[in-house]
């Protein structure tokens, strides 16, 4: 078994995405439960993140999700979950999420997957966690995100060890090799700085 055992799969909630991510997005909440990992994610039922838990919950897994009460106003709540968390506000929810999870999944996704990413990032290279971050690069979905970082990083507005702070997947099997061989983040950094 894993030595990380909470996963937070950041991913997006659109409805009329292309539906090309969802057998591997499906793949992956299976995979996450056939591993013994728990799933920690957005609590919403719409897209992805609803794919994600599904087949996460289908395959015997368990799965928090963390929801932030002015998103139920937009969204539906996912009410088929291991444990449901209705918070406060956005930043409760990212900050619950973080502290909870011992790796970062970033599965296709919009805005809120990249707010989510760069958040986890910058507090990755700020010391704030040093937690596995894995950028899912399902069928090239980030290439150009990942260009844009190595153009940052050219023009001195990253430094090249922030590039270092994440790992690149191409597929599920590379996500859950990085996640199953990966130690867990030593728990030195105190949770309120999350």
């Amino acid at each position: 078994m894993t030595s990380i055992q909470t996963a937070c799969v950041y991913c997006g909630s659109s409805t009329v995405s292309d539906p090309a991510y969802d057998k591997p997005t499906i793949a992956l909440g299976t995979a996450l439960a056939k591993a013994g990992i728990t799933l920690t994610y957005g609590g919403g039922s719409p897209g992805l993140m609803g794919k994600v838990a599904d087949a996460c919950m289908a395959a015997g897994g368990k799965v928090i999700g963390i929801i932030p009460e002015a998103i139920l106003k937009l969204e539906a709540r996912h009410n088929d979950l291991t444990e449901l968390i209705v918070v406060d506000n956005m930043h409760t929810r990212k900050r619950m999420m973080a502290e909870r999870a011992d790796a970062f999944v970033v599965m296709p996704g919009g805005l809120g997957t990249l707010d989510e990413m760069f958040e986890i990032l910058t507090w990755r290279y700020l010391g704030i966690h040093d937690k596995p971050v894995i950028i899912a690069n399902i069928m090239g979905y980030w290439d150009k995100l990942l260009a844009l970082m190595d153009h940052m990083a050219e023009k001195k507005f990253l430094r090249e060890h922030h590039l270092k702070t994440f790992v690149v997947a191409r597929d599920v099997d590379e996500i859950m090799a990085i996640l199953t061989h990966m130690p867990p983040a030593p728990q030195n950094v105190e949770s309120e700085k999350i």
